[in-house]
């Protein structure tokens, strides 16, 4: 239930702003108020969706400000995720990387858009668990729904990947020296794409 609602609202089928209404929902998902309720519960939580009085919702909004303030935290566990991946990687950890990162770069050359875009949050979520780092793992739990919809908003969808597969060589090379530059890079990446999806680069320079 909460899966499905979820990647409705990363997938861009339910629109930023949408009314999120338990009793339909939960008529068109064929249960009870009850789940819905609690998984409306649980994306508040999250940070994509926005509570309103009694029995309704709304798809989050997200204003340049909420963005900006993401991006810098982003910055700076980005960072450490993948300088410590460099340094603990195991050759198990690094197979998977591979394999997500193959599926995100086929999906992109064949535009399935929603592949990769899940397949390009998976890399970062696998780079996190290859930084070993309990407590960053636990950060990353938290803002995983957010990472998710900045993700979703990127349309150069070859870009992104090819920007994971510069990211996976330094990892794998265990070149630690790289990744400043690299992760600098593609933070600026994301941050356009965003802004520029979303409407942003007017708002910030109006």
């Amino acid at each position: 239930m909460t899966d499905h609602i979820r990647n409705e609202i990363i997938d861009g089928v339910r629109a930023p702003g949408s009314k999120l209404v338990e009793r339909d929902l939960a008529n068109e998902l064929g249960v009870s108020r009850l789940p819905v309720r609690e998984a409306l519960k649980t994306l508040v939580a999250e940070g994509i969706v926005t509570p309103r009085p009694r029995t309704w919702a709304v798809v989050r909004e997200f204003t340049p400000s909420d963005i900006a303030d993401f991006n810098e935290v982003r910055g700076g566990l980005e960072l450490m995720s993948f300088k410590l991946a460099a340094q603990r990687h195991t050759r198990q950890g690094l197979a998977e990387l591979r394999e997500v990162l193959d599926q995100e770069l086929l999906s992109a050359r064949n535009g399935d858009a929603v592949t990769s875009r899940r397949k390009g949050a998976q890399f970062h979520e696998v780079v996190t668990r290859l930084a070993g780092n309990d407590l960053l793992i636990e950060l990353n739990g938290i803002l995983s729904s957010r990472m998710r919809w900045l993700l979703s908003q990127h349309d150069d969808l070859t870009a992104m990947a090819e920007e994971h597969e510069e990211l996976y060589q330094a990892i794998a090379a265990r070149d630690v020296s790289k990744m400043d530059a690299l992760v600098s890079a593609h933070l600026e990446t994301s941050h356009s794409s965003v802004m520029t999806r979303t409407g942003g680069v007017a708002a910030e320079s109006a």
